[in-house]
């Protein structure tokens, strides 16, 4: 089974315009929702453009993965003290870890 069967991906975005033309002050807030339970296991409010971003990268891992594979990949691994996280992806130190 894959991850997108298990972990539902919520992007609410800030505003009406596409992220490339957004304000960059505009907050996105990115969520990874687990199917069985409701429960919020990842959350972020990032810039418009981060947002895209990590989406973007979100979506990939959650069809190729497995659930384990996911769960390893982003939710057991925890960001260092410098807003990077473990697995080498760089998110802003204003992240919100769930």
């Amino acid at each position: 089974m894959r991850a997108n069967r298990a972990f539902r991906l919520i992007i609410r975005r800030g505003g009406w315009m596409p992220a490339s033309l957004a304000d960059p002050g505009r907050s996105d807030h990115v969520e990874v929702v687990e199917v069985s339970s409701g429960e919020v296991l990842l959350s972020w409010d990032l810039p418009p453009m981060r947002a895209v971003r990590l989406a973007r990268a979100l979506r990939a891992d959650l069809s190729q993965l497995d659930p384990t594979g996911f769960r390893e990949r982003w939710i057991d691994s925890e960001p260092d003290g410098e807003g990077e996280e473990t697995a080498g992806r760089d998110w802003s130190e204003s992240d919100t870890w769930v």
